[in-house]
């Protein structure tokens, strides 16, 4: 039987430091990373595609802000989500489409555009920490936080304040089950994108919610919930590491979950880069996975790449 490996995609496999973020620049680095999925494709493996979409969520962001200039209402956040990922899917499936052609591989690409429930009394909502769209001045983030009851906090950086949104931990994935099905069919699956599009389920009534799903936690839930035997989180760099960027700098090659949550525990890992996919890691392997692989995208033709989170001997 066919291995059945869910795969998320790092904001790099769509726009690179530097870039900003044309069409001809995503398209580009789309390919590439599909490229990378070749040496899994010929391995026979079944794959579902998860992917990030902070930099284009947060272009869609700022052409809505634009728009309403001239009287065009701002959509708002699951609607953005909703809308990014249809694009960025577009640009992955015609990604494979051009790999598969050059190395005649005859697979099907499906797209599913998919909300993803989380619980409305997740304590995340207290405390939206999650920044999003355009920079403002104090004095403006102070007038739209009275118009709209949104919560602006000040860049790090001093480059002005954004809204902040809160990030939930994903509870359902819509759809699951057709995933699944066409998954295992043979199907390349392109499934919560974004994170997928945070939504409120309510005794009688589904609502979209001001909010950010962290994309790893996502595809992490997706691959348990459709028994995949591998989960692959691509970033931009090889390996894990501890003491990164120190002189005492180390590779991980294997580590059980214990040994992640210890590393994780003593602050080896920066939250919005590395310990969210750790965390992502952990839950997929706690939860019945055989192993999860965090790589980079070039390194996926090395059977033994990445590091590697395994259940605890």
């Amino acid at each position: 039987m066919r291995k059945l490996a869910v795969v998320a995609f790092g904001g790099n496999a769509l726009l690179r430091g530097g870039q900003k973020g044309t069409y001809q620049e995503q398209i580009e680095n789309v390919e590439q990373t599909c490229e990378s999925l070749y040496n899994l494709l010929k391995r026979n493996y079944n794959i579902v595609i998860g992917h990030g979409n902070g930099p284009q969520v947060g272009n869609v962001m700022l052409q809505h802000e634009e728009g309403k200039r001239v009287g065009i209402e701002a959509m708002p956040m699951d609607f953005c989500v909703a809308e990014t990922q249809g694009s960025i899917a577009y640009l992955i499936e015609m990604g494979l489409r051009n790999v598969m052609a050059r190395h005649d591989i005859q697979r099907d690409v499906v797209t599913l555009i998919t909300q993803v429930a989380v619980n409305k009394i997740d304590p995340m909502f207290q405390n939206p920490t999650k920044p999003v769209g355009p920079y403002y001045t104090k004095e403006q983030a102070d007038e739209l936080a009275q118009k709209t009851g949104a919560k602006y906090k000040e860049d790090p950086k001093g480059r002005g304040w954004r809204k902040v949104v809160a990030s939930p931990t994903p509870q359902r994935i819509n759809n699951i089950k057709i995933v699944k099905q066409l998954a295992t069919a043979g199907n390349i699956v392109v499934t919560v994108g974004g994170g997928g599009i945070p939504v409120v389920e309510e005794s009688d009534y589904v609502r979209g919610v001001e909010a950010v799903i962290d994309k790893d936690l996502a595809s992490a839930l997706c691959a348990i919930e459709i028994g995949a035997d591998e989960f692959y989180i691509l970033t931009d760099v090889p390996k894990v590491y501890i003491n990164f960027r120190k002189e005492n700098e180390k590779a991980l090659d294997t580590i059980t979950i214990s040994e992640a949550k210890q590393y994780l525990a003593e602050g080896h890992f920066a939250e919005g880069s590395m310990a969210p996919k750790v965390r992502a890691a952990i839950i997929f392997v706690e939860n019945g996975g055989k192993e999860c692989i965090i790589t980079e995208a070039g390194q996926l033709d090395n059977p033994n790449c990445g590091t590697r989170i395994i259940q605890d001997k």
